[in-house]
């Protein structure tokens, strides 16, 4: 890394301002909690595990070690030199924190490496932010000890005794628990009546609402309705839900587009990942609010590139600062979600000795499936060689490993099951919803990065059927990057815990005649990023034996998941009314 690389900073607030601007005295600080010891980070008014506010201001000793890292080799930002350590630190006290490990060769920075602290003085605004950053450590770890205390309910910062360690409250996180299946779960009243895809492509340069209203259209006409039977609208994420190119319109310009009088609308970032905007029509109908809801996802991401637009955090990459989430991985350079996930494949390799070669496989079942989609983006045949001789982007994730940026839209109706008799194609149904969310919804902090929000929404999923893994003929897993993939097929009990890397390896578990045909269009990979719509649409398709030449034989249960990271929905569909 360069001496003076550009930063983005964090925004310092009343409540980081000791993380921040602490490190000014060549220490790392953070809050814990008085009453039982727990180390709370990123800061929060109250303790997570006792709700208690008797909170201190407490120094660490600034040691640790590499739990994952990453090397970044995309030029993210021209002004940060390639290429660099993201890394996320243990802390011997047990915090863990996202930043750079610096002063050390980066093929020499490996999961388990001992490092210490280090700040980087950044201009703020009117601060001076002291950023934490790591390099191999060159002395033995200290004990933490108290600085300051800040007393239960007010503001006023005292010197603080400290606490002696107790024994930690360990959060009991729900396995199968949640709501149980019956035999009419509430979003089994919904079926997908029609489907729609625009003109999808790289860098169509077709204006987004275009896109989205030949979508819509087809959706309609699809389900032999016109835009009077349509009485509900849905999107993800809504148009201040990101850059243009990425949101695409909200709902309120497609309502007026298309001239629509709704019972009920929708559309937002938040929720169990871009399935929310589907599972919110689904329950739009389920109770009532609206017969006919058209649901629809566009991006344009591919034409935004060529524009020089930035996508997701990439555009809040700013002198000016950042807050919320990003405020902890932007300052460390760690812009792109290829970084966040790259992180989660490291320490998956470390623990479960995963390879490159197991997950080239997802990319090459991937690139075969599209050459047989007439929509997908990459089509030209690609081998193992050619996946493992690409570039790498974020360590161990190459080129390949990443999804295409894309321009298109795609279109759902989502009906109540009541019309099925009447539709001019088969109606898919609803069985059963995944939306749980049990750990820490965060990138850099969630509790086991050899797992993601998948591993809770598959849970609450398999709490509301009968169905089984087992009763799976096809599945549509989100594979924004390859690693993804591999964790949705774990987390969804398609093979143990671990043993991701040997059930794809080959591509022959996964192929189209394979036990479990994964991402028959080419999913994200290489049929191109729709943002999980696509892989919906494939599953319709696919239920409906209307995905010609890649159709598996006679499916009836399909699985499709959405999202990565530290959010994630998942949802079983049926061609008939189980």
């Amino acid at each position: 890394m360069s001496d003076t690389p550009f930063r983005v900073p964090p925004k310092v607030t009343e409540l980081n301002r000791h993380f921040w601007t602490g490190g000014a005295d060549g220490a790392l600080h953070m809050q814990r909690c008085r009453d039982d010891g727990t180390w709370i980070h990123p800061p929060s008014p109250v303790c997570p595990t006792c709700l208690a506010r008797n909170i201190e201001i407490a120094t660490l000793a600034g040691t640790g070690v590499v739990h994952a890292v990453t090397v970044n080799h995309q030029a993210w930002n021209p002004t940060m030199p390639t290429p660099y350590v993201i890394a996320l630190i243990e802390l011997d006290e047990g915090p863990r924190l996202l930043s750079n490990v610096t002063d050390a060769e980066p093929k020499d920075v490996t999961v388990g490496l001992p490092v210490e602290v280090w700040f980087e003085p950044v201009p703020a605004g009117r601060h001076t932010v002291h950023l934490p950053l790591f390099r191999p450590s060159r002395e033995p770890a200290a004990p933490p000890r108290v600085l300051r205390g800040l007393a239960d309910g007010g503001d006023q910062l005292t010197i603080g005794e400290g606490v002696a360690d107790p024994p930690k409250r360990v959060l009991q996180r729900p396995t199968r628990e949640g709501p149980q299946h019956t035999q009419r779960v509430g979003e089994r009243a919904a079926i997908f009546a029609g489907v729609g895809m625009s003109q999808v492509g790289r860098g169509l340069g077709r204006d987004p609402m275009d896109l989205t209203v030949e979508a819509c259209l087809r959706a309609i006409e699809d389900a032999g309705l016109t835009r009077d039977d349509i009485d509900g609208i849905s999107t993800y994420p809504g148009e201040l839900g990101g850059p243009a190119s990425f949101a695409g319109p909200g709902t309120p310009a497609v309502q007026d587009a298309l001239r629509l009088a709704v019972n009920w609308h929708g559309g937002g970032p938040e929720g169990p990942a871009q399935m929310g905007a589907i599972i919110n029509a689904i329950m739009a109908v389920s109770t009532g609010l609206a017969r006919n809801v058209l649901v629809y996802r566009t991006v344009t991401e591919a034409t935004g590139k060529q524009g020089g637009e930035g996508g997701g955090a990439t555009a809040a990459a700013s002198p000016k600062g950042v807050g919320g989430w990003l405020s902890w991985l932007l300052p460390y350079a760690a812009y792109s979600a290829a970084n966040w996930a790259a992180l989660y494949a490291s320490r998956h390799m470390h623990e479960y000795g995963t390879t490159r070669e197991q997950l080239g496989a997802l990319a090459v079942n991937a690139r075969a499936n599209a050459a047989k989609n007439p929509n997908a983006i990459y089509t030209d045949a690609m081998s193992l060689d050619d996946y493992l001789d690409v570039r790498m982007i974020s360590t161990p994730l190459c080129l390949y490993d990443c999804d295409a940026p894309t321009d298109g839209s795609t279109a759902f109706v989502i009906s109540h099951r009541d019309t099925a008799g009447d539709l001019p194609n088969p109606a898919v149904h609803v069985n059963a919803v995944g939306t749980g969310l049990y750990g820490r919804p965060s990138w850099d902090q969630w509790e086991d990065l050899t797992t993601m929000a998948a591993r809770d929404a598959a849970t609450s999923l398999w709490a509301r059927t009968d169905l089984a893994p087992a009763d799976v003929d096809v599945a549509q897993l989100y594979d924004g990057f390859s690693i993804i993939n591999l964790v949705w097929l774990e987390a969804l009990g398609f093979c143990e815990r671990g043993e991701g890397g040997p059930f794809i390896e080959g591509g022959g578990r996964i192929a189209l005649d394979g036990e479990l045909p994964l991402n028959t269009g080419g999913g994200q990979l290489s049929g191109g990023r729709l943002h999980g719509f696509g892989l919906v649409h494939e599953a319709v398709l696919q239920l409906r034996g209307q995905a010609d030449g890649r159709q598996v034989t006679d499916p009836e249960v399909a699985i499709v998941a959405n999202g990565g990271g530290n959010l994630a929905g998942a949802m079983l569909l049926t061609r008939g009314t189980g």
